[in-house]
């Protein structure tokens, strides 16, 4: 292990490796930032100083084990009340993959934290404790990674060491979730049983249960296959900084910088740029200091053009025969995020990829209840935390696609224009 204080930063990590974005999630108490403790523990992603000063802390606390929960939860309010409140991201690395971890908050009041967290998540994880077994906030929550249409979804049965590794146990909360899942949008599910204060089936398999089959829950995070979940097909690149060096050795570049948000981008494809409609084809993409023959998501790069286009920030290019139609009427779920309601009439700017106007609120359909899937067609507005469809008028044309189809393009964020404050999250139904 190392001996220095600095956290090693994503970039360090090696590029060339496959990356995992993922997001846990479940009641108060089910052991989420224990198991991301026992993950970078067990994973040797954690320095020396560090554990011991987890440890330091568990013995000041009176415990008789590590508290591994201290390594996420890094609020005092979080530690002096063992909860999660704020998002808490980590960054580590095995042979086979890289990862993001989004640590999310499980109290009903953070919803709001919950999705930001979970909202460019692969993956999500829900725990239950195997002795509560599921809960109206565990169906809430995997409620939640459906309606964001996180493609992946692991169900972990937590502490089972406290239910004696029960195989009929884990059978019923499994057989009860599976049941429940069948009602919401969940490509792939995977339900593993675990013990996050002992390691059990987190990194290594656990002895404990002979009876389980399965991979540990580590196993399955360096192998589910994500790159299939990227529209691939429809090619999206919102145009984020107009690349002009103006130097001796780069006179004449023009380039375009951004983050490919689907399809795959080939040199001498031919490309319309939007809202304006010209057409040119690409000349090359460069990604740092050398020239590569495509660029797919969710690869960061600068398109250069055959042609000498007006395009700047906020302009999308696409395939001429495949691009989005640019609206002004958007239909959207939306996660509202402060105390002030959101009401028909109301004035918000809107960041939609790196496009940005001014939305009009025209009407609020019905407010959802994520725990039940109720739509309240009688609401007039949207409380804090609270989900529903909102209809809005934009004075910019979207370059938009619906969010199942792509969600990168199909979300975007409502900011308060008196504070600079995100107070809503958006997903395009169409």
């Amino acid at each position: 292990m190392a001996t220095t204080t600095d956290q090693p930063s994503p970039e360090a990590l090696n590029p060339d490796m496959d990356l995992l974005r993922f997001a846990t999630a479940g009641s108060v108490d089910d052991g989420k930032s224990t198991l991301i403790g026992r993950l970078l523990l067990d994973s040797k992603a954690i320095f020396e100083d560090q554990l011991e000063a987890v440890e330091a802390t568990s013995q000041d606390k009176g415990y008789d084990y590590t508290d591994l929960a201290l390594l996420t939860d890094g609020l005092r309010s979080e530690r002096e009340q063992g909860i999660t409140i704020d998002v808490a991201y980590r960054y580590f690395a095995t042979p086979r993959r890289k990862f993001i971890i989004a640590d999310t908050p499980g109290h009903a009041q953070y919803t709001r934290n919950m999705v930001t967290g979970a909202s460019t998540a692969d993956l999500g994880i829900v725990l239950v404790d195997a002795r509560q077994g599921l809960t109206e906030q565990s169906r809430r929550h995997a409620v939640l990674l459906s309606l964001l249409r996180v493609p992946h979804l692991v169900l972990a049965v937590n502490k089972m060491d406290l239910v004696d590794f029960s195989q009929e146990v884990f059978d019923k909360i499994h057989a009860e979730f599976t049941a429940f899942a069948t009602k919401l949008s969940v490509p792939d599910l995977e339900v593993i049983p675990i013990s996050a204060l002992q390691g059990d089936n987190v990194v290594h398999r656990s002895e404990n249960m002979p009876w389980y089959q399965g991979s540990s829950l580590m196993h399955h995070l360096e192998n589910v296959h994500v790159a299939s979940d990227r529209d691939l097909v429809d090619v999206r690149f919102p145009v984020q900084y107009v690349v002009r060096p103006k130097s001796d050795e780069h006179h004449d570049y023009r380039g375009y910088g951004g983050q490919v948000a689907g399809g795959i981008l080939k040199p001498g494809d031919e490309v319309i740029v939007l809202p304006s409609g010209m057409t040119s084809k690409i000349a090359g993409i460069d990604l740092f200091d050398k020239e590569i023959d495509k660029a797919f998501p969710p690869m960061s790069v600068t398109v250069r053009l055959e042609d000498d286009l007006d395009v700047s920030r906020g302009d999308m290019i696409a395939r001429v025969k495949n691009a989005p139609t640019p609206s002004q009427d958007i239909d959207a779920m939306v996660c509202w995020m402060i105390n002030e309601p959101l009401r028909p009439r109301q004035k918000l700017a809107i960041k939609h990829t790196t496009r940005t106007g001014r939305a009009l609120v025209k009407d609020i359909q019905y407010r959802m209840d994520v725990n039940t899937l109720h739509r309240d067609l009688e609401t007039t507005e949207l409380g804090l935390n609270e989900i529903g469809r909102v209809q809005f008028r934009t004075t910019v044309p979207l370059l938009c696609d619906p969010y199942a189809k792509n969600r990168s393009t199909g979300s975007f964020i409502l900011i308060d224009e008196t504070t600079g404050v995100t107070v809503g999250a958006g997903m395009i139904n169409g």
